[in-house]
């Protein structure tokens, strides 16, 4: 029950109804139950503890135990929960505790349950707009009984609670146990329904949806009053509805009856004992800068002592304190207000610490960051200070949402393929949180400090410019789109600015980026945005549906060097704003020819990877295998044993006849590339040219797929398998890297542009991977990228590292730079769970790491699965939990030896040509270091150092020494 391993194989149930069960299936049959009496039900029975069913008028005997009634489900319920395990309608007494619990499915309907219940609240009813009728469907006596025994036995396991203590204390507002309502829910649903009906009420509606005040009563009774002369008899019962869940929701807590909530727990008990010094210090006290952070410290309290007792039941009542104390802090937040540095800096430590007590933030990750959120006694703080504070603490609010959209995220994408409302849930739960209010602190004392300071952030159409935080410099102008949602196969236009919720792993060049979910700060996509000049930022969910004004307009966006962002209509660029799309003052792009002479075609056979080193780059093969072959030769405790298949063997086997043409793959490339020349010679545009020359490298890409492979090449790579990777072909699981001629350069990355073949054994699959990785170079995203930056990309050049499977325990990339600072003498690393999830984009956990050793956490990890690389090839992915941190403290301590020892050893393999920082890939398993590339770490150059940029960080004097406890203007 306790484990949550998750294979492939589970979502892919075979049953002969499975097909009949997809999403159009799915939305129809919601639309039929909404218009039926009985909605998703068949009829009403007992369900006898025997295990019998008897009709309603037929109630269970005493003696076989008796029984519950309730309604049964209809064929297509029962069918789809075992097609799809989608629950619909769900009836809690029907259930056994751990069925529903559903931890091998990652508590999948428990969410569903959650999710369920707000559709009901924003959809009239949902599925259940007739059947909530429906008398005796639903015995509500005895749903609270199950929602209690559910709670009592699932909390009694320490385990549990310690994994998954944001999903249990969130599901408490939900699942029925003790005649309980969320109704900070019932409030924005009622209000958007009634603003739906009627526009006018809308400025009422986005003030309650973006913060909520005791005052805003006094508002809906007024707009009541005047317009309830015009409203329907179903709106004046909504009203009267919103009016009086606002009073009851807004009724002040009382915090002298607070210690009654844990009374069952032993006097002596740490929780019992603070909560009633709680209630009898602060019963009269009315001041929210007193109450709010005694409040965020008994939520604390709470959380770290939970496990004092081990019964359910008492760790059930303690929960339930923690969120009327939420409750509390919520509704006295909008109260305090800071006169004084100190005060906001008072205000968002609380703040965040309720939030770290409420689960958004797990308890470690707190620990890590929560002394940088206190306040220094000091009378003066510098302004590079309070900067960090609010970056720290505005992380906490990205964490948090990062917690509700990964725990949530597998069930409301899901959904959303059925119920497009689904989407909402996100941003229901986080404002029903104090991420509203934590938020809303950090922009107040963010601007305060930008009125007084100076900033350069400006994006006038952003209520909150706080959440914005520049991560690639550059500058730009073009058309802007907003993309909500999974944008994963999206086609972009190279000139178009894109704001992401997500962006997508295989993002094509695309003039600048702004993301919801940053990924991590060393993933390919932020690598190539960072080399190539192409801005970048990070924002908030409010942020993006600001922006929606912008939507389809041209703009101007730019990001300095220290994160100041600007995005405007570009109807609004001051003169020197113009001057940088002038041709004339433009610095010309600065591409490369990569030279073909240099390259050593006559080896067509595999090497041993232990053979090269980095002198061998760009010769015999790419550099990933040279470099690595290197690292083999000054760390071979760290470096697997590798075969390489140099760009000689390509060229060979590119000399082969193409089928359907006249001559070989060769001819046909290069006939390809010729014709593009004389097209664009003869006036055809940019666009046509690339159109052909996509179509033509399209019709190669499927002829080296079929390509044959020679029989003496075969021969000789099995013969290398044996000595060099220890067994035959078809016992060791292989990675079959692509290694071309045209990345990692100091002036290019390229980085993840190509093919990786993940895990296979067979021959008939590393054959097949072969012939893939060949034609990944000529894919559109790899060209499109390459032909960005350099002159002449059709002639690359790919070589395959060959390299045993390391099915690590967690994996990740280590810039041997803090970029975060600019610090060339700290460290930054990112590492996620399992294999390949750091460079593909996951929300990877990331440090960075000081000259003295002192590290700081970044970010934490919010990817909900691993992938895993079992012995018999493929992957499989498993459900991971956040309680833990991925890197541990003696893995920190050696990544940043073998950085010191990298930044002393590398440079000299290139001749001392290269003395800048290094991205390198490595991995754990079980605490042993392995190390699977190395690549100089690009910047742009130009982006840096443009005057504009830097003008835009020169604004604000960082030294600035300010009083913390002076009075300051608003």
């Amino acid at each position: 029950m306790l484990f949550k391993h998750f294979y492939l194989i589970l979502l892919l149930p075979v049953f002969s109804w499975s097909q009949q069960y997809d999403d159009v299936k799915i939305n129809n049959l919601i639309e039929n139950y909404k218009n039926l009496d009985r909605g998703p039900y068949k009829e009403i029975n007992w369900f006898c503890e025997d295990g019998s069913i008897r009709d309603a008028k037929d109630p269970c005997p005493d003696a076989i135990g008796g029984g519950i009634q309730h309604a049964s489900y209809k064929s297509d319920v029962v069918n789809l929960s075992k097609s799809r395990h989608i629950y619909l309608g769900e009836i809690l007494a029907s259930n056994d505790v751990w069925d529903f619990w559903d931890a091998p499915f990652n508590h999948s309907r428990v969410k569903q349950y959650q999710l369920q219940r707000y559709l009901e609240s924003v959809d009239n009813g949902w599925i259940q707009e007739k059947s909530k009728y429906y008398r005796g469907a639903k015995q509500i006596e005895d749903e609270e009984e199950w929602g209690r025994k559910f709670y009592y036995t699932i909390l009694s396991s320490n385990q549990i609670l310690d994994q998954d203590f944001f999903l249990i204390r969130e599901s408490l507002r939900d699942i029925p146990h003790d005649g309980d309502t969320n109704l900070a829910q019932e409030i924005r649903s009622t209000s958007k329904v009634i603003a739906d009906r009627y526009p006018k009420f809308m400025d009422i509606r986005i003030k309650i949806h973006g913060n909520p005040e005791s005052k805003d009563i006094h508002q809906v009774q007024e707009w009541y009053d005047a317009n309830k002369s015009n409203l329907n008899d179903q709106t004046l019962a909504d009203f009267q509805k919103l009016i009086t869940d606002m009073k009851e929701f807004f009724e002040p807590v009382s915090i002298s009856d607070l210690a009654q909530m844990v009374s069952d727990w032993d006097n002596d008990s740490y929780i019992k004992t603070q909560t009633d010094w709680f209630s009898k210090t602060y019963a009269q006290e009315t001041d929210p800068s007193i109450i709010i952070p005694a409040a965020s410290g008994l939520m604390c309290d709470i959380r770290y002592n939970i496990q004092e007792d081990r019964r359910g039941t008492r760790r059930t009542s303690a929960l339930e304190l923690s969120l009327r104390l939420e409750e509390l802090i919520f509704q006295k937040s909008s109260q305090w207000i800071p006169a004084t540095i100190r005060e906001h800096m008072d205000k968002v430590h609380a703040l965040s610490e309720a939030l770290a007590s409420s689960g958004y933030v797990e308890k470690w990750e707190w620990d890590a960051v929560e002394n940088q959120l206190l306040m220094s006694t000091d009378a003066t703080v510098k302004a590079n200070q309070l900067m960090d504070f609010i970056n720290v603490a505005r992380n906490q609010v990205a964490w948090g949402t990062g917690m509700v959209n990964s725990i949530y995220g597998d069930v409301v994408e899901e959904y959303t393929g059925f119920e497009p409302l689904s989407y909402g849930f996100y941003d229901d739960r986080i404002r029903s949180s104090l991420l509203l209010p934590l938020g809303s602190s950090i922009g107040e004392f963010s601007g305060l400090l930008s009125r007084q300071l100076g900033s350069s952030t400006y994006i006038p159409v952003l209520s909150n410019t706080s959440t914005v935080r520049g991560l690639n410099p550059g500058y730009t102008q073009g058309e802007l789109v907003v993309v909500t949602g999974n944008a994963e196969g999206m086609a972009v236009d190279p000139k178009k600015i894109y704001v992401f919720d997500h962006p997508p792993s295989d993002l094509k060049p695309v003039a600048g980026i702004a993301t919801v979910s940053e990924g991590n700060l060393v993933s390919h996509v932020q690598l190539l945005a960072r080399n190539l000049g192409i801005p970048n930022s990070a924002i908030s969910a409010n942020n993006l549906s600001d922006l929606k004004d912008y939507n389809g307009k041209q703009v101007f966006y730019a990001v300095s060097d220290r994160g100041a962002v600007v995005i405007k209509p570009a109807n609004e660029m001051n003169e020197e704003e113009q001057l940088l799309f002038n041709k004339n003052q433009q610095k010309e792009k600065k591409t490369i020819r990569i030279s073909e002479e240099k390259l050593k075609l006559d080896i067509v056979a595999p090497i041993d990877m232990a053979s090269v080193n980095s002198e061998d780059s760009g010769v015999l093969c790419g550099p990933k295998a040279a470099n690595l072959g290197q690292l083999k030769q000054l760390f071979p405790d760290h470096v697997v044993n590798g075969i390489i298949i140099p760009f000689g063997v390509f060229r060979n086997h590119m000399s082969q006849n193409m089928p359907e043409t006249d001559g070989s793959y060769w001819d046909f490339l290069e006939s390809a590339f010729a014709k593009a020349r004389q097209l664009k010679d003869s006036g055809s545009s940019t666009a046509d040219v690339e159109k052909y020359q996509l179509e033509q490298l399209a019709i190669l890409r499927e002829a080296i797929s079929r390509m044959p492979i020679r029989s003496e090449f075969v021969k000789e790579l099995k013969k290398d398998f044996k000595g060099i990777l220890g067994n035959d072909m078809g016992k060791v699981p292989v990675f079959l890297r692509s290694d071309t001629n045209m990345e990692d350069l100091e002036e290019f990355t390229g980085a993840g542009l190509n093919l990786t073949v993940f895990n296979v054994v067979s021959e008939e699959k590393i054959m097949k991977g072969i012939r893939d990785v060949w034609a990944s170079p000529y894919t559109d995203r790899s060209f499109k990228w390459r032909q960005a930056y350099l002159e002449n990309p059709e002639n690359v050049y790919p070589s395959i590292l060959i390299i045993p499977t390391v099915d690590v325990d967690y994996s990740g990339v280590l810039i041997t730079k803090d970029f975060v600072h600019q610090n060339n003498d700290g460290i930054t690393i990112a590492m996620s769970r399992g294999a390949g999830g750091a460079v593909d984009g996951q929300s990877a956990e990331t440090f960075i790491v000081d000259s003295q050793g002192n590290s700081q956490l970044v970010a934490p990890a919010r990817e909900r699965m691993q992938r895993k690389l079992p012995a018999e090839g493929g992957s499989r992915m498993e459900f991971v939990n956040f309680n833990h941190p991925i890197i541990s403290k003696d893995n920190l301590k050696e990544i940043q030896e073998f950085a010191k020892s990298a930044h002393q050893t590398m440079p000299s393999s290139k001749d001392g040509s290269y003395d800048g920082a290094w991205d390198i890939e490595l991995g754990f398993k079980d605490n042993k270091l392995y190390l699977f590339q190395i690549r100089p770490f690009v910047e742009n150059s130009n982006a840096i150092t443009n005057s504009y940029l830097l003008k835009m960080d020169g604004k604000t004097d960082y030294n600035t020494e300010l009083l913390i406890n002076k009075q300051i203007a608003l």
